[in-house]
Formats: C-alpha cells, sequence, structure tokens
C-alpha cells in the first residue's frame, strides 16, 4: 500500500539532499519518479530542487493553483510514475496535500514530501499543518543548533545578523537570512 509521507526539519537538516538521495535510489532501479518544488522561490539558479551540498536535480514547479494530482496522474497514464517526491512541501496548500493523498491512496503511488515545520515566528505552514494532520508517516530530521542541541527553530535574520520579528510568513532567502537553533536560543535571540 502507498504511503503518504511528511520529512519535516528546520533549515538546514538536508532535506533537499535526502529527496534527491530518494529519487537517486528510484532511479538506480530504472524506477521513475515525479519531483516537485515551490515556483515561489525565484532567485537565479533556482527552480530546480538543490541541496547545500551540491546535489540538484530539474522538478516541476507548484504554486497554490497547481493542479499536482491531475499532472501525476497524467504523466502516470503515459508511463508508470513509482513514486512522487515534493519539496518546499510547506508551500502546498491543505488542498493540494489532499491531492497528494489521493495519489497514495486511490492511485497507489508513494509520495514523499520534504519541508519546514513552522515558519521564523513558530507557526505552522499550511501545507506542513495538513501534512501533520494527514500524512501516514512522520519523520523528524535533524539539524544542530551552534550549542549542539537538535534545531528546531528557524530563525530570520536581517542583513546585520540581527533577529527579525516581524514579517510575511515567506521570505526566500538561505543561511544569509535565517539560522537554525535550538528553541532556547531561538527565544533568546528574539528577547
Amino acid at each position: 500500500m502507498a504511503k503518504l509521507y511528511f520529512y519535516y526539519a528546520s533549515m538546514n537538516a538536508g532535506k533537499s539532499s535526502n529527496l534527491l538521495q530518494a529519487a537517486f535510489n528510484y532511479g538506480e532501479r530504472d524506477m521513475r519518479v515525479s519531483l516537485w518544488t515551490a515556483a515561489i522561490d525565484d532567485r537565479p539558479g533556482f527552480g530546480a530542487i538543490s541541496s547545500r551540498i551540491g546535489l540538484a536535480s530539474d522538478a516541476h514547479r507548484f504554486d497554490g493553483t497547481t493542479d499536482i494530482a491531475g499532472r501525476v496522474e497524467e504523466d502516470h497514464a503515459n508511463e508508470p510514475l513509482h513514486c512522487v517526491l515534493v519539496d518546499e512541501a510547506q508551500f502546498l496548500t491543505k488542498a493540494q496535500v489532499w491531492q497528494l493523498a489521493h495519489l497514495a491512496d486511490t492511485v497507489g503511488i508513494p509520495v514523499l514530501c520534504y519541508g519546514l515545520r513552522t515558519d521564523f515566528q513558530g507557526e505552522l505552514f499550511d501545507g506542513s499543518a495538513a501534512l501533520l494532520g494527514i500524512a501516514d508517516s512522520l519523520v523528524e530530521l535533524k539539524a544542530v543548533c551552534h550549542c549542539g542541541r537538535k534545531a528546531t527553530m528557524n530563525l530570520r535574520v536581517d542583513a546585520s545578523g540581527k533577529a527579525v520579528k516581524q514579517g510575511a510568513q515567506t521570505e526566500i532567502g538561505g543561511n544569509d537570512r535565517y539560522l537554525a537553533l535550538c528553541r532556547k536560543h531561538f527565544s533568546e535571540a528574539l528577547g
């Protein structure tokens, strides 16, 4: 039976590299996968799934209006797919998470979603909340705070490295904009 998986973590935990490793493993066995990532990231060089350690792969891009299930079912009808892999799953809508559940439950394709659990204020993203609610399997990937504890929070910082307390939930950036911290150091930074 196919399942819907949610692999979640703070930034810098290796979510994208884990996803790309899973895609490689399927490909090594001549099994087709469908890769997806959020269209919101429009920085130069993006548009593919890429990891900080240099792995990358082309991917379909989704936004809030994308019918992911429809596209996957169409591709699957032409040539069977063995897995759907979704990066930046926090940006999925609740309806899209249910589409992915449909792919696992009705079409029989395993769906592996990778994303952040919470934003820079410790609030759940809509996609993450839906996945936490209905995924068959929840897997926490580990990142490390500078103190050595498990990093579970994403601190947004400004150009001078100061903590940002207010703003839009989504602001694209990498290590220049976010720090993965344990809850203690996250709370202290927001002081």
